[in-house]
Formats: structure tokens, C-alpha cells, sequence
């Protein structure tokens, strides 16, 4: 770890790679000796060009993204895709289910009620404060939807599907922002896969959109030309000005991740990394977690110890230990600790001897 750096457990916008803000820091003043930087340079001209190919082209090799599919850089990110989604998908039967599993696929359902006349809730764990993913077997599926839509890893709660649901023939939609490149996904089992980028990708600032070339071309009519996905797969994500910064910062983090041995290597290192922390969890009583195991995170962990004043105090003593941003989320409380792609194992380690130090003090 670069000196006077901490580790951050952030749940975003989240630690990046040192070697990719190394690099970015070398190229920003003159980006391969083109007398500017990325920050400034015309998203029109043949360097930048040459940037965005390259993003595309990274998350095409690393995803296995078949020809297809479009990928999309957009701007609004996550949140501005929910209604996207909507707009884009939702102009046949009108008809969409939503497996309300957390907070962000909740907030994705109530911008969907906004544009469709018949978005329904077809499963949720609310009733269990999201404390596991619904089962398949738990799900009302409507057979005459335009699409289901799932969020795959709930930042909040510390909870992932381990399972693809079976939509039949109706095309499932993934929000994948706190997951995204942190293993091996089948995109051929989706009909779109949507990311915010600031979780394992890059700055805030722009969201990823894959998906598949029969699902776009349908657009209500009110549909923004900016979240327009046929339009925008035309202008290869140009129709205006896109987030250029950020995505430069995919091409780095993916360059990065090639190098590393892709999405197959992340996988391992993130088992190893979540096994350290639910293993020393699951081998005390101090801190407790309240997430079905069969579903927790590898990328969002959620502890507490049952008391809000004791809480507070290991918050409280996270800089003098070199972390920040474990404080959870003011929807459960406690603490949370977000180990992306970039957290290295010694970050994991160094927080499980901070937290048997505190347990012992306590």
C-alpha cells in the first residue's frame, strides 16, 4: 500500500487500484503524448476515440459479452436506468415484475410505477428487513411481462443472489452496480445487465448498459434521447458530451483487470477475502450478523455488536486504526465493511485484527 493511504471500505464511490491511480496520475496532464489530458480533450477526437473503443472492447473480452449485445456508457447511473428501463423495455404489455430484495431494487420498482401500468412486486424479503434473497419458489412471476427485474447484490443489506431466477421466456434485468466484475457471469442469461461504475470500475459518474439487440427499438415515445438505447447504440454512446473521465478509467481498471487474469482471478481473491471476515464472524458471539448465510455478500459485509453506543465506538476508532467508512448504511446500522475488487486481502486482515483488539477491550 502507497504510504498515507488508508484502507477504505467505502460502498461507493470505493477504493480503486493503486496501480491504476498511479498510471492515471502519469497521464494526466498529457495523455500518450498528446499535450493534454483525458479531462480535456474532445470526446470527437481520434485519442479519445480510441479510449472509449478500448473500455468497450476490455468489458467485451473480460464479461464474454457476445456481438449481440450493445454495451452503452450513459450518464445518470444507476438511478437514472431505472427509469430508463422502463422506458425502454416497458412499451409492449406495459407489464413488469420486480424482485424487491433491498433498498435499490425498492427504489428501481417506484420509478418503474411512474411508466408502466402494470409494474408489479413479484417477491420480496421486506417482511425479514432483506435479510435473505427471495427463493425461486417465492416468486409470482406474470408469464406476459416485458421483463423482470432483479438488483443482484444489495449494498445495504449485505445480501447476493447464488441463483439465476427461471423467468421463462421473458427477459431478466440485472442491476449489478456493487457486483459487476467480481466474478464470472453468463451474460447470454440475461437480456440486460446495468452497472453504476463506482463500486469496481471507475469514478462516479456513468453507468454500463449491456444489452440485447432484440430488446432495443421498442421506446415509449417519451423516452429521453440521452437514455435512449437504440439512439444511443447508433451513436455508439455519443449523442452527447458522455462521461469522459470516468470512462476512461474503465479501460484503465479493465487493463488492470486483463493483467491480473480477469474476472476468474477476482472471483478467487474475493472468496478468500469474504471467507476471511464471515469466518472470524461466525467463530464469535461479539458481533453479530443478521444476513441468511446461504446469501451474503462477497462484496458488502454488515456486522454489528447489539449496541448502538458500542457501534458508534468502533466507528469512532476506524482512522486511528488506518480504515475509513465502516459505519453501515442508516438503514441497518452497525457497521459495514465493502471489499471490492481493489481491497487487498491485507485490508481483510487488518480489520479482523481491529475488530478482535476492540471485542477483547469490550
Amino acid at each position: 500500500m502507497i504510504e498515507g493511504r488508508i484502507y477504505n471500505f467505502s460502498a461507493g464511490p470505493s477504493i480503486l487500484p493503486e496501480d491504476v491511480l498511479v498510471k492515471a496520475q502519469k497521464e494526466f496532464l498529457n495523455y500518450e503524448g498528446s499535450g493534454m489530458s483525458v479531462l480535456e480533450m474532445s470526446h470527437r477526437s481520434k485519442v479519445y476515440d480510441a479510449i472509449i473503443k478500448a473500455a468497450e472492447a476490455n468489458l467485451r473480452q473480460v464479461m464474454g459479452i457476445p456481438d449481440n449485445y450493445k454495451v452503452l456508457f450513459l450518464q445518470g447511473g444507476a438511478t437514472g436506468m431505472f427509469a430508463a428501463l422502463a422506458m425502454n423495455f416497458g412499451n409492449k404489455t406495459g407489464a413488469a415484475d420486480y424482485v424487491v430484495s433491498g433498498n435499490f431494487s425498492g427504489n428501481a420498482f417506484k420509478e418503474a410505477q411512474k411508466y408502466l401500468k402494470d409494474a408489479r412486486c413479484a417477491g420480496t424479503s421486506k417482511d425479514d428487513n432483506f435479510n435473505h434473497i427471495p427463493t425461486q419458489e417465492e416468486l409470482t412471476l406474470n408469464p406476459e411481462a416485458d421483463y423482470v427485474h432483479v438488483c443482484w447484490n444489495n449494498t445495504i443489506f449485505g445480501t447476493t443472489w447464488k441463483y439465476i431466477p427461471d423467468t421463462g421466456n421473458v427477459p431478466l434485468v440485472a442491476d449489478m452496480s456493487s457486483c459487476i466484475l467480481s466474478e464470472p457471469v453468463d451474460v447470454t442469461k440475461y437480456g440486460c445487465i446495468y452497472a453504476g461504475v463506482q463500486k469496481n470500475l471507475a469514478p462516479a459518474g456513468v453507468a454500463v448498459v449491456i444489452v440485447r439487440d432484440d430488446l432495443i427499438g421498442n421506446e415509449m415515445p417519451i423516452t429521453p434521447k440521452i437514455w435512449n438505447f437504440a439512439q444511443q447504440a447508433e451513436k455508439d454512446s455519443m449523442i452527447n458530451t458522455p462521461p469522459t473521465y470516468p470512462i476512461y478509467f474503465i479501460k484503465l481498471v479493465t487493463d488492470y483487470l486483463i493483467a491480473q487474469g480477469g474476472v476468474e482471478e477476482m472471483k478467487k481473491r474475493n472468496i478468500e477475502k469474504a471467507k476471511i471476515l464471515y469466518d472470524y464472524l461466525d467463530s464469535q458471539d461479539f458481533y453479530k450478523t443478521t444476513v441468511n448465510k446461504a446469501d451474503r455478500s462477497m462484496m458488502n459485509v454488515c456486522f454489528r455488536t447489539g449496541s448502538d453506543d458500542l457501534d458508534a465506538e468502533f466507528v469512532k476508532g476506524q482512522a486511528a486504526a488506518g480504515f475509513s467508512n465502516l459505519k453501515g448504511h442508516r438503514l441497518v446500522g452497525g457497521m459495514r465493511a465493502s471489499i471490492y475488487n481493489a481491497m487487498p486481502k491485507e485490508g481483510v486482515e487488518a480489520l479482523v485484527a481491529y475488530m478482535k483488539k476492540f471485542a477483547s477491550e469490550h
